[in-house]
Formats: C-alpha cells, structure tokens, sequence
C-alpha cells in the first residue's frame, strides 16, 4: 500500500472515530422494504382462498398440492397464464395495477378464483 493510501485511511479511521465520540451517529442503511408476497392452495379441485385481497405490488404464487395437475389462468386469457402445474409446483404473477382478476383452471373449467388488487 502506498504512503499516500495509507495516510489517506489512518485519516478516514481518525475522522470517523473523532465524529463517533462527539456523539454522531451513523445509522444503518436503509433496506428495500420487503415486497409483499401471498399464496393460494390448489387442493381437492379447489383455490384456496377463493377470494384473495392484495395491494399493488403483491406476488401471489399458487401452489398445487393436489394429486392431479391444474393450471392458473386469467378469465382474459392474457394477463397470467400459468403452464399445467404438477403436485407442489408452483406459479407465481406480480399484480401491478389495480381491479378485480377472475381466474380458471383451464383443465377443470368449474375451479375459479378471484383476486382483487388495492392501491397500496
């Protein structure tokens, strides 16, 4: 380490040790809140909840912990559409806007579920 590099740390430590004992403190930094995050189980030919509320911003990820495979797919057929789900795979979509998003098993039409978006 060069004269220069040294001299310019020891004056760094010296500083920040001056600063600290004249009562400055230095608080941690700041972290990303964490993102929020919700589930939905897939068991016996169910979502589960039927009804899920979010805020902006949520992944929700459903889950298949049923015997058989199910898909996730949006009532548009264009804003999520998951590919067919075996026991314990997953799904996951972010909603970024607000409203109601009706959704489907596209292998057992009759299974439906609902999430519903709030601003945050």
């Amino acid at each position: 380490m060069s004269k220069t590099l040294k001299a310019g740390a020891a004056a760094l430590a010296l500083g920040l040790a001056t600063l600290t004992g004249a009562g400055v403190s230095f608080p941690a930094l700041a972290q990303a809140p964490a993102a929020a995050s919700a589930a939905v189980k897939i068991d016996n030919f169910v979502f589960g909840p039927q009804a899920l509320t979010v805020t902006v911003g949520t992944t929700v990820t459903w889950i298949n912990q049923d015997d058989i495979p199910h898909t996730v797919v949006a009532d548009d057929r264009h804003t999520f559409k998951s590919r067919v789900l075996d026991t314990d795979e997953r799904f996951s979509f972010t909603f970024t806007k607000p409203g109601e998003y009706g959704y489907f098993c596209s292998l057992h039409p009759h299974m439906t579920g609902k999430v519903i978006v709030k601003a945050g």
